[in-house]
């Protein structure tokens, strides 16, 4: 029987993990451009293969340009998170007023198969009010509403039966001036998608805001970096048993980090996706160390790592009285702080999920995410 060599497997599985994590989406961060945009509204003529999906006058600032530059522009300052070039549109503004941003994807998505949407958001410094929620269309061709107010996602293209719709949720709004945040969820295609809208799909009655310091009664974003990537088919934890905790394999974290890596999130895509199937179940994150540093700094450290992963969880749509986190520092080792492998494996995040609502009195949880709203 013929053996495929060693190597050419490797090849082989490598390609496929590849193509499964190639981000679909083209021009994802807006650095081709036709030319320099002079002016507003022009992204259709100025950056191939986005456009307007309404009349509305969505924009692109590239650092190449005086009128429609960046970091400074017309509606505040803001630096590229990616490269030199990104798109500006009003989500929210008065008289239901919408501008949508249409994409195109090097290949159709495949029925039945999961896939991570992202993007980067940055509030606008003159926007006076914040987003909750942010919505992405996906639909077989290319659409063109003839209105400058808000696009009904269910009569778009004929129906449910021609678009794949989801709404992004971060229960503590889309409201970072300074930076970036990323916003991400997970699809499940039903076939033939080739174009996202991204936008408001909400009027003014329906859409949350929170006010913040701003002189423009309006939501306006800046948006980088748009991907869409295959998810891997299989999950670690498809059974998830009550009480037990659970160690996020890819959820490790550098020496004196907090952030999530791009590895982390997509196992939290996962684990969003898993709490999504039975909404009975909460889930409770433990963040751990290793011994560097003092008590009182890993305690804090061990906080900020356990807030990151309840923040993105929460960023994904997650309820907030779903979830609960804790930071233990450095007091539960599982393995040796004698070598940087066991100090690795030591920095690390874990889960355990619970049927119904959590328990009023619980000594083990001494902080919650929204510790705020008490």
């Amino acid at each position: 029987m013929y053996r495929i060599p060693l190597v050419l497997t490797i090849l082989l599985w490598s390609l496929t993990h590849c193509l499964k994590a190639q981000n679909l989406v083209k021009n994802p961060s807006f650095e081709e451009h036709t030319k320099c945009p002079e002016e507003l509204g022009n992204i259709d003529e100025d950056v191939p293969h986005w456009s307007r999906a309404s009349n509305g006058t969505t924009d692109y600032f590239n650092r190449c340009s005086v009128a429609m530059g960046m970091p400074k522009n017309f509606n505040g300052y803001q630096q590229a998170e990616f490269g030199d070039g990104y798109a500006g549109l009003y989500l929210s503004a008065p008289n239901n007023y919408r501008e949508y941003l249409q994409g195109e994807l090097k290949r159709p998505l495949q029925k039945g198969i999961k896939y991570k949407v992202s993007f980067y958001v940055s509030l606008a410094d003159k926007s006076n009010f914040a987003l909750r929620d942010i919505g992405v269309l996906f639909s077989s061709s290319k659409s063109k509403e003839d209105t400058r107010k808000v696009i009904k996602y269910f009569r778009n293209l004929g129906g449910n039966e021609h678009s794949n719709f989801v709404e992004i949720r971060n229960w503590m709004y889309f409201g970072n001036k300074a930076g970036w945040t990323q916003v991400s969820t997970t699809i499940t295609a039903k076939g033939n998608e080739q174009y996202l809208i991204i936008g408001n799909f909400r009027d003014d009655v329906k859409s949350q805001i929170n006010s913040v310091k701003g002189v423009k009664s309006a939501a306006y974003y800046y948006l980088d970096m748009v991907s869409v990537t295959q998810l891997p088919e299989e999950y670690p934890h498809n059974d998830l048993q009550i009480n037990k905790l659970y160690v996020l394999e890819h959820v490790v974290f550098p020496s004196d980090v907090h952030e999530l890596s791009e590895k982390a999130q997509k196992e939290l895509d996962l684990l969003f996706d898993q709490l999504g199937k039975d909404p009975s179940l909460f889930v409770t994150i433990h963040a751990h160390t290793d011994n560097a540093g003092s008590s009182n700094y890993n305690r804090d450290l061990s906080s900020k790592r356990a807030r990151s992963v309840a923040t993105y969880l929460l960023g994904k749509g997650l309820a907030k009285n779903r979830i609960r986190w804790v930071g233990h520092g450095g007091d539960q080792p599982i393995a040796e702080n004698t070598s940087e492998d066991g100090k690795q494996k030591n920095r690390r995040a874990e889960f355990m999920i619970s049927n119904g609502a959590f328990e009023s009195k619980d000594s083990r949880i001494t902080e919650t995410i929204f510790e705020e709203d008490n």
